[in-house]
């Protein structure tokens, strides 16, 4: 294995900061950190980006305050006797797909699958579906009704952190997601995707020029406006993803943990690697909490026997991720064109999607 990249202190501080604090200045940050100018923090940012260690500014949607009816993330455990390739188009076929990853298991082929979700129900049983079409084996189904908590590497921490202060006490962030409480307009809609992805550095004028393309004629105040209101409104909120270390030298897992205590489980979450180089975002689900993390690999391979020792985890799943496929709809936008601004509501067409899949079916079998 490559060994880690040797950053400067400066720009591990820089780092550390931006992940902290998203809407920090290059005037601000250059203050902080022993850079003489700002053009200095500006050509340094744009060359860890094209180190791939910064990813963003993007937006985090809080679903909750999206649509009147209940908007959840679906996590997905999926096991399937065929291949990546093969499986990919009929899970593609229910729109709502935000990211899939092949997991790293030496006994099966198991897929980390993501999806919006406006009736769960009805997602599961489109699963069923490819289940008895044997398109897929087994599936497994969490679903996330809270705000998702990001934290970024703290680059001074612990690479391998240690996990003996899983249960300390302490305060846990707010969690509730809130719920519905401003109209969206068509113009909040159609920008919404372009913010999600931190599209060309979310310069308003280049979703401007998008928009154009498109057929939609906004003007830069509209699209500045809209952006304001659902800031202000708790809508979407800016977020960088730092990555510890450079690609190919760290690892993705998802973790799922139990206890018999949701405020233990919480505990929990807060605790994991918290403040060390580690990338993490974690939610409840349910009665399980899940993290996703970003750690050097030495890290993972003591996870489990570490997670062992601690008797009031009563149960864990963990789910390393195999490769990241060139093909892989990884970070895809939300489908807002099944938003309804009338009634306020994004409900999924699942009876087409369920259509379609049949219509796959046939024709392939």
């Amino acid at each position: 294995m490559e060994e880690i990249h040797d950053l400067t202190d400066n720009e591990k501080e820089l780092l550390t900061l931006l992940g902290k604090f998203p809407d920090i200045s290059v005037k601000e940050l250059s203050t902080h950190i022993s850079y003489q100018w700002a053009s200095t923090v500006s050509k340094t940012l744009k060359k860890l980006k094209e180190l791939h260690i910064i990813e963003g500014p993007l937006y985090d949607i809080n679903f909750c305050r999206l649509s009147r009816n209940p908007i959840h993330w679906l996590f997905c455990i999926i096991e399937s006797a065929m291949s990546y390739e093969a499986v990919l188009p009929y899970l593609q076929l229910i729109e709502s797909l935000r990211w899939i990853y092949p997991v790293l298991s030496p006994h099966k082929n198991l897929l980390n699958v993501g999806y919006i979700s406006s009736d769960d129900d009805k997602v599961k049983a489109l699963l069923q579906l490819l289940k008895d079409s044997n398109i897929i084996t087994d599936f497994i189904v969490r679903t996330h009704l809270h705000e998702r908590i990001v934290e970024n590497p703290n680059f001074f921490g612990d690479t391998n952190p240690s996990l003996d202060n899983l249960l300390d006490p302490c305060e846990v962030p707010d969690l509730s997601c809130g719920y519905h409480d401003k109209n969206w307009n068509e113009c909040d809609i159609a920008i919404l995707p372009y913010l999600e992805v931190g599209y060309k550095n979310l310069k308003l004028i280049e979703i401007l020029k998008a928009e154009k393309k498109a057929g939609r004629n906004w003007t830069y105040e509209q699209l500045k406006y809209s952006r304001e209101k659902m800031e202000k409104n708790n809508l979407i909120k800016k977020i960088f993803t730092i990555f510890p270390f450079l690609p190919l030298q760290y690892t993705i897992f998802m973790l799922f943990v139990k206890t018999d205590d949701i405020v233990l489980t919480r505990r929990i979450l807060h605790n994991f690697a918290r403040d060390a180089r580690v990338y993490k975002h974690y939610v409840l689900c349910e009665d399980w909490g899940q993290i996703s993390c970003l750690s050097h690999p030495l890290f993972l391979t003591n996870l489990m026997h570490n997670l062992d020792k601690i008797e009031e985890i009563t149960r864990k799943e963990l789910y390393p991720t195999r490769s990241i496929f060139s093909n892989s709809p990884d970070r895809m936008p939300t489908e807002v064109r099944y938003f309804d601004v009338d009634k306020q509501t994004l409900k999924y067409p699942y009876s087409e999607f369920e259509k379609k899949i049949k219509e796959k079916l046939e024709n392939e079998h």
